[in-house]
Parts: C-alpha cells; sequence; structure tokens
C-alpha cells in the first residue's frame, strides 16, 4: 500500500514540473497558455492567479469531456493548448496533471511548490472579485493548519497506516 507522498511521487515519473519563475516566464512568452486552478471553491475565491480556470480536483476527469454536468468546455477543448496545473502545495496538481494526461492533454505540467511557492516567488494573487491580496495575508492563508484529531496517534508512532 501506497502512502499520499508515494502516490504523488509515482505520478512524478510521467509528470512534468515547473517553479514559479518558469511560470512567470511561459506567461510572457505564451498568452494562451491555460493556467487550471484545481483547488475547491471557496480556495479559489480567497486567492488565485489572475486569469486561472477553477475546476475542482473532485470532478476534473469529467470536466474534461462533452457530455457531463461537470463539462467545462473551455478546459474540453484544451487539449492541444499548454497547461500549467496549479493546487495549494503542488501535490494536487500533479495527480491532476497525470489524468489529464491520462485523457489526452498533449502539454500539461504541475507549478511545483504550488500556489504557496508563487506568493513565496512574490507573485500577484487577487481575491473574487479580482482585487489584489496582501502578501502578507496570504502567508497566513497558506501557513499549514493540522488539528490535533489529524495527528497520528501516539501508539502508532513509525508505522505506516
Amino acid at each position: 500500500m501506497k502512502n499520499f507522498i508515494e502516490l504523488i511521487q509515482g505520478c512524478l515519473t510521467d509528470v512534468r514540473e515547473i517553479m514559479p519563475w518558469d511560470l512567470e516566464e511561459r506567461l510572457q512568452e505564451n498568452p494562451d497558455l491555460l493556467i487550471l486552478d484545481v483547488r475547491e471553491p471557496y480556495e479559489f475565491d480567497a486567492m488565485h492567479i489572475s486569469g486561472s480556470l477553477n475546476v475542482p480536483r473532485g470532478i476534473l476527469e469529467s470536466a474534461c469531456e462533452w457530455e457531463y454536468e461537470e463539462t467545462v468546455p473551455e478546459l474540453v477543448q484544451a487539449r492541444e493548448l499548454e497547461i500549467v496545473v496549479v493546487c495549494r502545495s503542488g501535490y494536487r496538481s500533479v495527480l491532476a496533471a497525470h489524468s489529464m494526461q491520462l485523457l489526452g492533454y498533449k502539454d500539461v505540467v504541475s507549478l511545483r511548490t504550488g500556489l504557496r511557492g508563487w506568493k513565496d516567488y512574490e507573485q500577484p494573487l487577487e481575491d473574487a472579485q479580482g482585487r489584489p491580496v496582501d502578501l502578507d495575508d496570504a502567508d497566513l492563508y497558506f501557513a499549514p493548519r493540522v488539528r490535533p484529531d489529524q495527528m497520528r496517534p501516539a501508539a502508532d508512532q513509525g508505522k505506516r497506516v
């Protein structure tokens, strides 16, 4: 049985990652580039890269195909476009990019470090109304918050579950 990180690492044999400075360069060189944000809508509304398309990871595969309730025409028609998939930390985007490759997308990559890395590289983010997000506020938003009940019980320390 694989754990989450091992699952991600397994996908990385097929998925290429780029760094935030690479995305900045790609945006300048390719105005048709599609930034696909696979976070949940409430995450996207809080802050995202300007011009990005939000399709949550949970409906991605059906959003990539015609004739589903979740179909996103812009995404279905983007199979030949350059696509950079983003999420909070760069993990969900690897899984999403892997799925998209299996579905026939030709030029899809994942943003390594996710939007946290984009923010650390001091690149702009905007909220749902298109207003710039203060990067200090983004620091607080992106800080990990693991509740005590989400931690491995002391009796299980060192065991893989």
